[in-house]
């Protein structure tokens, strides 16, 4: 199961009524890229596909498609807000390794081992 944090489902909750779309999902993904092999995603969309998960927490829906929920699997999104500026972080137990800015990661299962150098300006490399 995906864990959502009530701070980052009332940030949502916030945007969607920031633009004008409070019956709108967030989409999560995992897709190829980044430097450490797969990065993370995320998109409003009008409604979840049938063969979506669907976790609602304090009615803020967060969709995901099977495939991304199988490397997301006991991951938590939440909201942190410092200093430095805000942004959704995602704690990942099924990344074995990740890149200094955490908007990237690489599993036990992934094949991506090149060891290339960070490409996302993040330094960690």
């Amino acid at each position: 199961m995906l864990i959502v944090t009530p701070t980052a489902a009332q940030t949502v909750r916030d945007l969607l009524v920031q633009r004008q779309i409070p019956d709108h999902v967030l989409r999560v993904f995992v897709q190829g890229g980044g430097c450490s092999g797969m990065q993370y995603g995320m998109a409003f969309e009008a409604a979840p596909e049938s063969s979506d998960v669907v976790v609602e927490v304090e009615g803020t829906r967060f969709v995901v498609d099977p495939i991304s929920m199988q490397m997301l699997q006991g991951a938590t999104i939440d909201f942190v807000d410092s200093l430095m500026g805000g942004g959704f972080r995602i704690e990942n137990p099924n990344a074995v390794s990740s890149c200094g800015c955490g908007h990237s990661f690489h599993t036990a299962d992934s094949d991506d081992d090149s060891g290339e150098s960070c490409s996302c300006g993040c330094g960690c490399h």
